[in-house]
């Protein structure tokens, strides 16, 4: 089931930061596990960051490790993947996903699936 609720994409210059938005709404209080995905031109989604709700474990991939975060604010039913020291290589369209049985790699193992925000990154 994928829904139009990312924001906060755009263009940056390298350097720049960004905050994406995931309004998730009602659905959030059943995951137990929140993910961001992206996928650059010509490339195969890739799992960017994630965050196991019961213990607040945080994965990210290698390559935004020490730039991005991802957070849930669960008054407001939001996830969160705020962007620092972007990079050209960065550019992708970032889409938000939810699941209640664990986090996996497999962008179709979730539940629910945003329908992407496009960011471009400049040098």
């Amino acid at each position: 089931q994928e829904q139009e609720v990312e924001s906060g994409g755009g263009s940056a210059q390298a350097g720049e930061a960004l905050r994406l938005s995931c309004a998730a709404s009602i659905y959030t209080r059943s995951f137990d596990c929140i993910s961001w995905f992206r996928q650059a031109p010509g490339k195969e989604r890739e799992g960017v960051a994630r965050i196991y709700t019961p213990s607040g474990a945080k994965w990210y991939a290698s390559s935004v490790k020490g730039r991005f975060t991802v957070s849930l604010d669960k008054a407001d039913e939001t996830m969160y993947l705020q962007m620092t020291s972007l990079r050209p290589e960065d550019t992708a369209m970032y889409y938000c996903a939810g699941r209640s049985r664990g986090c996996s790699d497999d962008w179709w193992a979730y539940t629910f699936r945003g329908q992407g925000t496009q960011v471009t990154v400049s040098s």
